[in-house]
């Protein structure tokens, strides 16, 4: 039997109605803050995650699906999602549009990495880009939206996280004082981290190896060193936060594990679970790393299989999959082609209806009813079909009343 590969998974229907209650949730959030859906390739070409996510990244160096196609074209299915975005952005001449632009996606990544529990192979993301605006208040406008996330899906004991990684003129001053830090003890890091210590350092702090990690301990951190102007951008989102009572910790920790990232960062936690649920920062030099014209941005992104898993544990059972509204049982061939006419009749008003298209026995359509959770059932026969009145019986009290045929008598005896 042919098995799916390692590190990815199917999503029955049991569990993608789940899927789509959370994902239209935030969709519809999205929407309330001026989004709008976007949607790119599936794979794209290499260049593009080499420039806009970073040679020495883990992404890049360790983790991307990358292949020759029949042409000899180097070719990479997404990682992330920011990067085709901004490709796309560039692309199509999105600059012209009424600025800032604000985007929206809901698409699968692929990643080759160790599969554990809540990270496989193939996953999938739910991100936002705001590209356009430098303000700070535009990273305080995304910051709440990612809120509001938590909010509407009732996920409490997440913990805000920020950090300000600076701009590529402050960040020169800190990678060099790192090095210093580091430059003693090269030799006891792992052989990725030697490689990123010319080319990257920062880079060096983003190592899940555990050696690595205890050597980074005593670090210097990158909030010391500052320019003016990254200083007070991040003043200015910290101050309003505070004005606005959303609560946050300051982690000179976080670095994100892309390089694109300037300024402000952040990430939101599960105090329960010790893992982030959802990520993102500003990337203001990536549009003209990308050949565009320089322009600023901020995003986020979250995984939907840790959305999924998260609420579900604080909100069991609240997601209902919806039920069937009228199973229409028959006998006879007369009752199957007024039965099918009705059928279709109904679900034109967006009623949830059904009727046996396999032959089964009269006994085996009501038991095929009783299976899907029923509300009513109607059972047309030969003296239905003659008198066009049919009894309807609600299916959890077995009450019966008879009714006409028409659709508008059906659905107002089943709402």
């Amino acid at each position: 039997m042919i098995q799916k590969p390692k590190g990815t998974r199917d999503i029955l229907p049991q569990e993608s109605y789940k899927w789509q209650c959370i994902e239209n949730k935030v969709k519809d959030l999205f929407q309330n803050y001026g989004f709008k859906e976007i949607r790119v390739p599936v794979f794209e070409n290499t260049e593009l995650f080499q420039r806009g996510v970073g040679e020495t990244t883990d992404v890049v160096q360790k983790e991307m699906y990358t292949f020759n196609d029949k042409g000899g074209r180097s070719i990479t299915l997404r990682p992330e999602g920011t990067a085709g975005v901004v490709r796309a952005y560039i692309e199509n001449g999105m600059a012209s549009m009424p600025s800032p632009v604000k985007l929206w996606y809901n698409m699968a990544m692929y990643r080759y990495e160790n599969v554990q529990k809540g990270r496989l192979r193939e996953f999938h993301q739910i991100g936002a880009e705001v590209i356009g605006t430098n303000s700070y208040m535009s990273d305080v406008e995304t910051i709440l939206m990612a809120n509001r996330i938590f909010e509407i899906l009732n996920i409490p004991n997440i913990n805000l996280e920020i950090n300000s990684i600076g701009c590529p003129e402050c960040r020169k001053k800190y990678q060099e004082a790192l090095k210093e830090y580091i430059r003693p003890n090269l030799e006891e890091y792992c052989e990725t981290c030697k490689t990123r210590f010319e080319k990257n350092p920062l880079r060096i702090l983003d190592c899940k190896e555990k050696r690595c990690k205890e050597l980074n301990s005593g670090a210097p951190i990158i909030l010391d060193y500052l320019c003016e102007e990254c200083k007070t951008h991040f003043e200015n989102v910290k101050n309003m936060l505070n004005k606005l009572n959303i609560k946050y910790q300051v982690e000179p920790g976080i670095v994100r594990g892309l390089d694109y990232y300037t300024k402000t960062v952040f990430e939101f936690v599960s105090k329960d679970e010790g893992y982030t649920v959802l990520a993102g920062g500003r990337y203001d030099g990536l549009i003209e790393e990308l050949d565009g014209q320089s322009t600023p941005a901020i995003g986020f992104a979250m995984g939907v299989e840790r959305l999924v898993e998260i609420y579900e544990k604080y909100n069991p059972n609240t997601i209902p999959e919806k039920d069937m509204d009228l199973y229409i049982a028959y006998i006879g061939d007369e009752a199957n082609i007024l039965a099918t006419k009705l059928v279709e009749d109904l679900r034109k008003e967006n009623i949830y209806v059904e009727k046996d298209v396999t032959g089964k026995s009269l006994k085996a359509q009501f038991k095929y009813a009783n299976k899907q959770n029923a509300k009513y059932c109607i059972t047309i026969g030969e003296e239905e079909v003659k008198s066009n009145k049919v009894k309807i019986k609600k299916m959890d009290t077995g009450e019966e009343k008879e009714i006409s045929l028409e659709i508008e008598n059906i659905i107002s005896s089943i709402k």
